[in-house]
């Protein structure tokens, strides 16, 4: 390479700029109430399109997820989503799928976003293949979530690879998991969120919250558990759009328990407008229900393809402003 060529610019945290802790730690540790939001990556090489989207959830969240293969179909990778908000100053979760990759691959790629800056993680199992549009796909589920949770724990805190091999540095990163409080049997839930906690976990993301009795019982055990003084909870909600898209993810996407009378409510309004203002509605009622249950740090929202939703859901749901005066919501604090 000549003396005159362009030297590419590296991004902050790969010259030690970050902060060791993510804002999504700092402000969950501050026992202020929390919001995530889903930032879903394109289908194409389109940094422009994440950036689009998420300067519209800037200033009312916290943290955002890069999701990774969602539902089993192939989109920009989670992390270079992560990548592209890390470097436009926003905090990025990346979210590992144990669906796609083995234990190598996994290690590798969580050692790749830490020494880029990317702080926080979301370690899940994954919905299996044929949930998506190339069920012919070799499934590899060579871990679980509980599995690399754990995995990751020791790289960090013990600074070794699972085979013992040293990691140095280590990584420093906001370990996370999701939960589904819906999923039968129900008494289990709580313990096998337990076994997530022993394993690392340090905050959760649940599935979407529709039916609040439930999810109301599921946070009692939790806490007569004593798991909400170790673990941060999320509780997810999402707006539904239309009471078609409502039969769709009740009936194809794995997880989610729509109550029937929930759907029947959005029915009942005339016209997408009208369902998609129900669904908003709906959504307010049951945010402002949940952030009043004891356990709760905070809500993560998941509104695939409506972003600019978030908004409303903050404001008329009582939580807004997010930050206090003089402080730069949305966007990763950065060292005095």
């Amino acid at each position: 390479m000549s003396e005159t060529a362009t030297t590419v610019a590296m991004p902050a945290a790969a010259t030690n700029q970050q902060p060791a802790r993510s804002r999504l730690e700092e402000v969950l540790r501050s026992g202020r109430f929390v919001v995530t939001a889903e930032v879903s990556p394109p289908d194409g090489a389109d940094p422009p399109r994440v950036l689009k989207d998420a300067a519209k959830l800037a200033p009312y969240v916290d943290a955002m997820n890069a999701t990774d293969a969602s539902s089993a179909n192939v989109h920009m990778s989670s992390l270079s989503t992560c990548l592209t908000l890390l470097q436009a100053g926003y905090d990025p979760v990346l979210q590992v799928s144990c669906r796609d990759r083995n234990r190598i691959a996994m290690q590798g790629d969580v050692l790749g976003a830490a020494a880029l800056g990317v702080r926080n993680v979301l370690c899940l199992t994954g919905d299996g293949v044929q949930a998506g549009d190339q069920p012919e796909a070799k499934p590899v589920f060579d871990f679980d979530s509980i599995q690399l949770l754990n995995t990751l724990r020791i790289m960090r805190d013990k600074g070794t690879f699972l085979s013992g091999r040293k990691v140095s540095p280590a990584p420093v990163y906001f370990l996370g998991a999701a939960e589904n409080p819906f999923a039968p049997p129900y008494e289990w839930r709580p313990h096998r969120l337990a076994k997530k906690v022993a394993a690392g976990a340090q905050f959760i993301q649940t599935q979407y919250v529709y039916d609040v009795p439930r999810f109301r019982e599921f946070m009692a055990r939790v806490v007569d558990m004593g798991l909400h003084k170790k673990v941060y909870i999320l509780a997810g909600v999402g707006p539904i759009r239309s009471a078609r898209i409502a039969h769709f993810m009740a009936d194809n996407v794995p997880g989610v328990w729509i109550p029937p009378e929930i759907i029947k409510r959005v029915e009942g309004k005339e016209g997408k407008e009208a369902q998609a203002a129900e669904g908003l509605a709906l959504t307010v009622e049951i945010v402002q229900q949940v952030k009043e249950i004891p356990g709760v740090a905070g809500i993560h929202v998941m509104a695939y393809r409506w972003e600019d939703s978030v908004a409303e859901i903050v404001k008329r749901a009582g939580i807004w402003p997010r930050a206090a005066e003089g402080e730069k919501v949305g966007v990763t604090a950065q060292p005095a």
